[in-house]
């Protein structure tokens, strides 16, 4: 014979209610409840029937993932794969399947945001990464879906729900550091000025060095694709110039292993005649040769954070919007030195 919920809240002197919200995790019933509740449910032996309770809700238990289109060089940032591997997590804790759009161009994508919503095939989306003009922002506020972005939406920041480091803080935090070292020909090499990371992290570096009375000079900040052949190009360029910087901040360790290459292959020795830090402390940073200073955003817990805020504003539509700031911190390894001063 089926257990229904009514006879475990009957056992467990709870209202039916109550026995729903802790089937589905809801944090505002007491972590003492909860266990009456679970035991209660062990005892009769009841399990929840997540098919009809997607029914009855007319709930998918799908998440849908807005990428970069696949035409875009970003996709290729090993970011991604470790960012879905945190969303991945967040979303199993809940029994959420995940589904991605998938596009050639932004178009494309776009296309597939609004087939997924009007066809009803997932009841709330990822949007892994943000953009300055963002299309997909603007029609899922317009339609009122759920969505939670990684990384800072460029406008109605307090309305959008978000999941982000303090990009600002973060790369002034690296610039002090070389500043700290006696570097003053500070180089700064960012994505593009499209994404509102590079804006944030532009702001952190020129915000760091006008503290310390440091000159910003426009030929020291380079704005490529978040690529190994853009972190090359970027530092022909820097290498070029008659006065040439001692230290560069690059804002992406995948870009800053072609700087690396580029510099071997220029003979310029990483940290004896330049000093590297880098950002997102994927594993390749601790790979490469030397290994790279960086700053580790926590890139797992920015996914986890996105599924677990989603689902329960999917779950509990008066949620209020949630901003989500995740912690990073500087992980110091051989790619920088203080100022050699005999060179300089």
């Amino acid at each position: 014979m089926t257990v229904t919920i009514k006879e475990v809240a009957k056992m467990a002197n709870v209202a039916p209610s109550t026995v729903s919200r802790v089937i589905a995790d809801n944090p505002r019933i007491s972590e003492a409840t909860k266990r009456k509740v679970k035991k209660v449910m062990e005892e009769l032996g009841y399990h929840p029937n997540l098919n009809a309770r997607s029914l009855s809700s007319k709930t998918t238990q799908t998440i849908g993932l807005v990428m970069p289109s696949s035409g875009d060089v970003v996709f290729q940032n090993p970011f991604f794969s470790t960012v879905l591997q945190g969303i991945s997590e967040g979303a199993h804790e809940k029994r959420y399947a995940l589904q991605m759009t998938t596009g050639r161009s932004e178009q494309e994508t776009f296309e597939a945001v609004i087939e997924m919503v009007q066809g009803k095939r997932v009841d709330g989306m990822i949007l892994l990464h943000s953009k300055v003009e963002d299309q997909v922002i603007k029609y899922l506020r317009k339609m009122n879906f759920p969505f939670i972005v990684i990384g800072k939406p460029a406008k109605y920041t307090e309305e959008i729900a978000h999941v982000d480091n303090d990009n600002v803080g973060a790369m002034k935090e690296a610039t002090k550091y070389l500043i700290k070292l006696g570097h003053q020909k500070i180089s700064f090499i960012g994505g593009s000025t499209d994404l509102t990371v590079t804006v944030d992290r532009l702001n952190g570096y020129k915000q760091a060095l006008k503290e310390a009375n440091i000159p910003i000079i426009g030929e020291y900040i380079k704005h490529e694709e978040f690529l190994r052949e853009g972190g090359q190009e970027a530092v022909s360029e820097l290498m070029a110039l008659p006065e040439r910087p001692t230290s560069l901040l690059v804002a992406d360790d995948f870009m800053a292993l072609g700087v690396l290459n580029k510099l071997d292959e220029l003979k310029i020795k990483v940290p004896d005649d330049i000093s590297v830090v880098s950002f997102n402390n994927i594993l390749l940073s601790e790979m490469s040769k030397p290994p790279l200073t960086s700053m580790d955003i926590n890139i797992l817990m920015l996914g986890i954070e996105a599924s677990r805020s989603l689902i329960q504003k999917i779950e509990y539509s008066s949620e209020p919007v949630k901003r989500i700031i995740v912690s990073h911190k500087l992980v110091e390894r051989s790619s920088c030195s203080p100022i050699n001063t005999s060179n300089n």
